[in-house]
């Protein structure tokens, strides 16, 4: 999905919009194996309440794109050192709007993705440094 579309609530509601929501939690259930279609996922999840025919067709436009790459996601390999990584990261001030920081980690068992995240933080930091020690916080937890 482009993250420059404009997926609004304007425009007329779907007649039979009750499709909708079961497309998006099955895209939901999708998202545990196949972390590439998370951002899309996230963003067409925020009108199940209402959706209108751009979100429907971005839906679809999901499903073709996960139709034609079966191959994607996550492999756990049968041997690879248990091992836990973990990476984390902070985008300081990111937000324009609330100044707030966003954390982002991933965690490794070997070399097998087994969890990962990104959040706007709770509250300002006041130094990127700050920021980095609450992504830490964030992931350690």
């Amino acid at each position: 999905m482009d993250p420059k579309i404009d997926l609004n609530s304007d425009g007329d509601i779907l007649d039979n919009g009750s499709h909708y929501p079961s497309l998006v939690g099955r895209l939901l259930y999708l998202t545990i194996t196949r972390p590439d279609i998370t951002f899309a996922v996230h963003k067409l999840s925020q009108f199940v309440a209402s959706p209108r025919p751009p979100h429907l067709k971005e839906v679809h436009h999901l499903f073709r794109y996960m139709n034609r790459t079966p191959g994607q996601g996550i492999f756990f390999p049968a041997s690879s050192p248990l091992q836990l990584k973990a990476f984390s990261d902070a985008d300081w001030g990111s937000c324009t709007d609330s100044r707030k920081s966003t954390t982002g980690f991933c965690i490794f068992l070997g070399t097998a993705l087994i969890s990962w995240k990104a959040k706007k933080q709770n509250t300002v930091s006041w130094s990127s440094a700050e920021a980095e020690y609450r992504a830490m916080t964030a992931t350690s937890s």
